[in-house]
């Protein structure tokens, strides 16, 4: 259990910052970056949560999940891991393959109400789809930072953290899409303003 007396500890004041192991990073190490993109996607997720809660239940309780799993994922990328340890998940906080299975179902499910797609949807139309659509944005961002830590040298990044998040913003976009289903989405006129 996670238990904080003291908010601020001065620790951070020189631009460094510590990972969960222990260990000091600068505060733009890419390690930082990636959980940190995270917890921004967490947080954009959350300002989503106040408007699909009274729009829709079940998109609602998906949230509410994945809110949890990006804590999980977050703790993941604050906890480096020696190349020795890659296949060996089960000993440390990760994403696991289950959660990226039950995004696939949770995409599919909300992907049945929907017409298919004949134009790109703008981010908007209810308050909760654009909400959506930034957190979908927010979230691909992280995907891409995730990735360059993955490549940098000396790094780790579990195959299903990066899976996961890049379900997570199409599950955000096919959610986006649900709750406008009956509003009619916004969809890209292409040279239209011309």
């Amino acid at each position: 259990m996670v238990r904080l007396n003291k908010i601020y500890t001065r620790g951070g004041d020189a631009g460094a910052t510590s990972l969960a192991s222990g260990a000091r990073r600068r505060k733009d190490d890419i390690r930082v970056e990636a959980y940190g993109a995270i917890d921004e996607a967490n947080a954009a997720v959350g300002v989503a949560r106040l408007a699909t809660g009274s729009e829709d239940a079940l998109v609602d309780a998906m949230l509410a999940r994945i809110q949890n799993e990006l804590f999980d994922l977050g703790a993941e990328l604050a906890s480096p891991r020696a190349a020795k340890d890659a296949d060996n998940e089960g000993a440390r906080l990760a994403i696991v393959q289950a959660q990226v299975d039950r995004l696939e179902q949770d995409i599919d499910t909300l992907n049945a109400e929907l017409a298919p797609l004949k134009s790109f949807v703008l981010p908007g139309g209810t308050a909760a789809a654009a909400h959506l659509h930034l957190a979908r944005a927010i979230c691909r961002r992280a995907e891409r930072v995730i990735v360059s830590l993955a490549n940098a040298e000396g790094e780790q990044v579990g195959a299903p953290a990066l899976r996961y998040v890049n379900r997570l913003s199409d599950l955000l976009f096919v959610a986006s899409r649900y709750l406008n289903r009956e509003r009619g989405e916004p969809l890209w006129t292409p040279g239209g303003t011309r």
